[in-house]
């Protein structure tokens, strides 16, 4: 049995030497300032989270995931594993209690309960009128709002690891994270990649909240968030493109596992941020897969991923 279920990503921690900067990059990425200290930066999207990014002025690292629990209850359950903090009383912005674990590789893993919660921001958007439903927009001509557009939500976190097998047990051990799809390359014990997903039971969630995957280096391969729609993905790739800042790290495509409609982009620093669409929602009783890296780690339309960003991982 898993010590607890976690109900929702929280939040990626890292460092930023210039907190300016980092500001100037997320908001052309989509993200909008919660709240700002003279040493750190609270990034949120549309929906009710108080924060969905954190950036300590600092150096270049990677700290690590937090995570929503469904209740204090769960802190006290996480409180008494080997190694965890006790519970602690979250003195910065948005607040509430967390319990901090460290995760097989050495970085932070917080579960969070009470933060505060922030009025979501209403977003209009255009139907897509299809073949099946010709009539969503009917009598309406569509005008695209201008970009960035908005983040709605967090989504996933994805970890490189020369030790796959041995974190995804501990994430799905310690958090109650549960198999979607596990990759294999050649021999089917050899495990190189996972998705995992939450388990809120019936309820529906997406395809993974964490993917691990294997590469000699540790560290953060990348943060992801999802947009309103696809119209999201590819007029902020034009905008972002033409700012001619920042390395278009991959895309646009559509992923086989998960399914989602990505764009990938790397902050000044190097550590990668995807912008997605559309993802399959599975609950518990949808189960999980073992599938050959030959399938599984290929896009449904879309260029091939690049070795760097295969073999990318901010430490």
């Amino acid at each position: 049995m898993a010590s607890i279920k976690v109900a929702d990503f929280a939040f990626p921690r890292m460092e930023a030497p210039d907190l300016d900067e980092m500001e100037e990059f997320l908001t052309h990425f989509g993200l909008i300032r919660a709240e700002r200290t003279p040493d750190a930066l609270y990034m949120r999207g549309t929906d009710s989270h108080h924060h969905l990014h954190v950036t300590h002025k600092a150096g270049t690292k990677f700290i690590g995931f937090a995570y929503h629990a469904a209740d204090e209850d769960d802190l006290k359950r996480l409180a008494k594993l080997p190694g965890a903090s006790g519970i602690e009383t979250i003195n910065e912005p948005g607040g509430g209690k967390r319990v901090r674990l460290t995760e097989p590789n050495g970085y932070q893993i917080e579960v969070i309960a009470g933060m505060q919660s922030v009025a979501p921001i209403a977003i209009a958007r255009d139907e897509l009128n299809s073949a099946r439903e010709p009539l969503r927009r009917a009598g309406k001509v569509m005008r695209l709002s201008k970009s960035p557009t908005s983040i709605q939500r967090i989504g996933h976190g994805v970890l490189s690891t020369p030790k796959v097998k041995e974190t995804v047990a501990w994430f799905r051990d310690t958090l109650g994270m549960i198999r979607s799809d596990d990759v294999y390359a050649g021999d089917k014990d050899n495990v190189i990649g996972a998705f995992s997903r939450l388990d809120r039971g019936e309820d529906y969630v997406d395809h993974h909240v964490l993917f691990c995957v294997h590469n000699q280096k540790t560290g953060l391969n990348h943060v992801s968030y999802e947009v309103q729609d696809m119209d999201c993905v590819f007029q902020d790739h034009q905008y972002l493109k033409a700012l001619g800042k920042y390395d278009h790290m991959w895309g646009i495509g559509r992923h086989l596992l998960g399914s989602q409609v990505y764009d990938y982009w790397s902050d000044p620093w190097g550590r990668v941020h995807e912008r997605w669409a559309d993802t399959d929602r599975l609950n518990a009783a949808n189960g999980g897969n073992l599938v050959s890296a030959e399938e599984g780690l290929q896009s449904q339309w879309g260029d091939r991923p690049p070795e760097r960003f295969m073999g990318h991982a901010s430490p």
